[in-house]
């Protein structure tokens, strides 16, 4: 059985278990995952794109308009789905009656409900985080382009380049490799102690810069950071960078399917503690698992969401001016550091080849 078929066959057995006459995907990450890495983005800022995925007992079509349905039907969406179009100038009501015309009186449940439709069974939603092998292959050779792109453009990068011109760069090295950027943060000397999100500005890096990575294809996320120094890191620096290490490798001991969000925020409490900053965990999201989202979850205080086999996540210790990121898949052993580049620099951390600072 492929993988759209997987994917079908689960939607249909919950539309059976609750009771469903359909179901209705709108957004970019719901879209990607049913239709096994398309894309209905044209504006990327957005989180519901020009076409959505309507799935019955009997059928699985992609509602879209007439500006967007050849598109879709050439270069995003394979064999296995309907399509219906209208005009552009009827939506949205046009691909409601169509809804209505294919599911009748019956409940639908949506990923964005609209009036009268009821949330996704949670159950289903979780289910999304296990990624099948098709998944796992693409979000592999994702992660790998996406830190060849960081390794490119920061063995590039200059000291009196601004923010803004590295920022630049990275997203056109992860355009030539296919990846929507989805964010690029960058923080140069001054600004890399004072803010955790260092958005980019007219400033220029100065004598280090940290770039920080949320790339998308096939609707996964690639999230990583790095470090360039131009000039030998001061011992304090090491000391800081040695400590969110140490952090993470808590953390990557603990992350095992089953294992809460809950208890792997207070795995990096304890961490953190344990390397002479206690409270840090307060300065900044730890991150939690992701794939067709940036993040699906965050790991707070008390959660009772579980880590799932074979998903992925990125969690992102951090303190001022440090900072450790990769994007992972959890197995039922360990797991898989998907964002790697045997060209960067790499320490040992607890067993595992980890990133080091790019010295240059």
């Amino acid at each position: 059985m492929g993988e759209l078929e997987r994917k079908l066959d689960l939607l249909r057995w919950w539309m059976t278990r609750e009771r469903l006459s359909g179901v209705r995907l709108r957004g970019t990450d719901w879209f990607a995952w049913v239709t096994c890495g398309g894309s209905n983005v044209v504006l990327l800022t957005t989180d519901i794109g020009v076409a959505e995925v309507l799935v019955t007992h009997d059928a699985a079509a992609v509602l879209t308009d007439e500006i967007e349905v050849q598109r879709l039907r050439d270069e995003e969406v394979g064999a296995g789905f309907d399509f219906v179009a209208c005009p552009w100038t009827e939506r949205p009501g046009a691909i409601d009656r169509a809804v209505r015309d294919r599911t009748g009186a019956g409940e639908v449940a949506s990923d964005r409900p609209a009036s009268g439709e009821v949330q996704l069974p949670k159950g289903l939603v979780s289910a999304r985080w296990s990624l099948s092998p098709e998944e796992v292959d693409r979000y592999r050779a994702l992660g790998r382009d996406a830190a060849e792109a960081m390794t490119e453009v920061l063995r590039s990068a200059r000291p009196e380049w601004t923010e803004w011109q590295l920022a630049g760069a990275g997203a056109e090295a992860l355009w030539d490799r296919g990846i929507e950027p989805a964010l690029t943060l960058v923080g140069g000397e001054r600004r890399l102690p004072e803010y955790r999100h260092a958005t980019a500005t007219r400033e220029k890096l100065g004598s280090r810069a940290m770039l920080v990575f949320c790339g998308r294809r096939h609707g996964l996320f690639a999230n990583l950071t790095r470090f360039v120094y131009f000039r030998a890191p001061s011992p304090d620096e090491v000391a800081s960078d040695a400590a969110v290490a140490n952090v993470e490798a808590d953390l990557l001991d603990a992350l095992r399917p089953g294992e809460t969000l809950g208890r792997l925020y207070q795995v990096l409490a304890n961490a953190y503690a344990r390397v002479g900053n206690a409270g840090a965990e307060r300065g900044h999201h730890q991150g939690g698992p992701c794939g067709y989202l940036s993040r699906d979850a965050i790991a707070v205080p008390g959660s009772e969401l579980r880590i799932v086999k074979d998903g992925a996540a990125a969690f992102n210790p951090s303190l001022p001016g440090a900072k450790i990121e990769d994007s992972v898949v959890v197995g039922a052993t360990g797991v898989e550091v998907l964002t790697a580049d045997a060209a960067w620099p790499a320490r040992t951390v607890r067993g595992r080849r980890r990133p080091d600072l790019l010295v240059r």
